[in-house]
């Protein structure tokens, strides 16, 4: 009777421990489906950060074309140049002229005159080679200065977009760079960087 009594009990305890048990498992089910769903929601957010490339490159090449400021300073150095050759150009030509007025009437002259005249063609055209060549290094630094200004422009922006958008690295390349073999085309930022590039000079232009 005794064992049937304590077997009973045994009987009881069970189904309330299993209760307790199923209990506890269901609310401890319920707490980690929130915390799971919390995580998951943390874990997505993550991943969609992580999934933002912290290294991106620029193509070099589209942006000197379509940058407007590349396109104004090719302007200037174009205009530059024009009025440089247009200078040395016109220089050159009477200094030629000048040149086939003695041929023809060098015959006229005494030797002292010929002598003379000649000297003077002679100092004109050294003067005029000079004077072509401190041209041409003119718009060289004229060139080259255009060329770092515009560096140091496309240069101080890179680094406002990188912090912008949280890159690491912002690389550039030209067609037939051998130093960049392969970058993946979600890499490319290129069309983003020139349009709030360009965005960035108008305003700067007003």
């Amino acid at each position: 009777m005794r064992n049937k009594n304590q077997l009973k009990q045994m009987k009881i305890t069970a189904s309330i421990f299993t209760k307790i048990t199923l209990g506890v498992l269901l609310a401890g089910s319920i707490t980690a489906c929130n915390q799971n769903k919390t995580a998951d929601k943390t874990a997505a957010s993550q991943t969609a950060t992580s999934d933002k490339p912290e290294i991106v490159y620029i193509n070099q090449d589209t942006l000197s074309l379509k940058y407007d400021y590349a396109k104004d300073m090719r302007k200037r150095l174009e205009d530059k140049g024009k009025s440089a050759q247009s200078d040395v150009g016109g220089r050159k030509q009477a200094f030629q002229r000048e040149v086939a007025e003695y041929q023809k009437d060098a015959s006229t002259l005494s030797a002292d005159q010929r002598a003379t005249k000649e000297q003077q063609l002679q100092r004109k055209g050294q003067e005029l080679q000079t004077y072509e060549q401190n041209a041409s290094a003119q718009f060289q630094n004229d060139q080259a200065g255009e060329t770092q200004k515009l560096y140091e422009k496309v240069y101080n922006f890179s680094k406002e977009y990188a912090k912008d958008n949280g890159y690491k690295m912002v690389f550039t390349f030209t067609n037939g760079n051998t130093n960049l073999l392969f970058a993946d085309k979600s890499l490319d930022v290129t069309a983003d960087f020139l349009k709030k590039l360009n965005d960035a000079y108008a305003k700067e232009k007003k």
